[in-house]
C-alpha cells in the first residue's frame, strides 16, 4: 500500500521537474545550465519515492498495513 501512496509525491516532483526543465529552455547562459541541472535533480528525487515505497512495502515496514490490521482485529 505504501508503494501506491509513494506515487503521489513522485508525481508532484515529476511535474515540478518538467516545469523547471520547460522554463530553463527559454533561458540563456548559466541560468539554462542551472535550470537543467535542477530539473535532473528533481527527476532523481521523483524516482526515489517509488523506490522507497517499494522497499518499505517489500520489507513489511509499511505503517498503513499495521494500522489496517489494528483496526480490523478489534472486537466490537
Amino acid at each position: 500500500m505504501c508503494f501506491f501512496f509513494s506515487f503521489l509525491p513522485a508525481t508532484f516532483w515529476a511535474i515540478v521537474a518538467y516545469f523547471i526543465l520547460f522554463t530553463s529552455t527559454k533561458a540563456e547562459g548559466a541560468i539554462k545550465t542551472v535550470g537543467q541541472g535542477l530539473a535532473i535533480w528533481a527527476f532523481v528525487i521523483a524516482v526515489f519515492f517509488p523506490i522507497g515505497g517499494a522497499y518499505v512495502t517489500l520489507t513489511d515496514l509499511c505503517p498503513f498495513e499495521a494500522l489496517m490490521e489494528a483496526m480490523h482485529s478489534k472486537a466490537p
